[in-house]
């Protein structure tokens, strides 16, 4: 794993752990990390992490328009 080092205002009233877990729910939201890479990062449980994205305004289904549009019209062919 890389180790990544940042320099932040004194003024920014940031811990390392909301620091990871902002920097894990913005990779997870850009599609860059999986729930469990990005809850990995953060330290959290993926249970813990899900719960957790809402407080960054991060969808926990992240899903494009075009996926959910695709979805929908997979779901109308399904009879039971």
């Amino acid at each position: 794993m890389k180790t990544l080092t940042i320099e932040i205002p004194d003024s920014l009233d940031l811990d390392e752990k909301e620091a990871k877990t902002l920097l894990a729910a913005k990779l997870y939201e850009k599609g860059s990390l999986t729930m469990g890479q990005a809850a990995t990062l953060a330290g959290y449980t993926k249970r813990a992490f899900m719960e957790l994205l809402g407080d960054y305004g991060v969808s926990v289904f992240n899903y494009s328009a075009s996926e959910l549009e695709n979805d929908l019209l997979n779901a109308k062919s399904y009879h039971i």
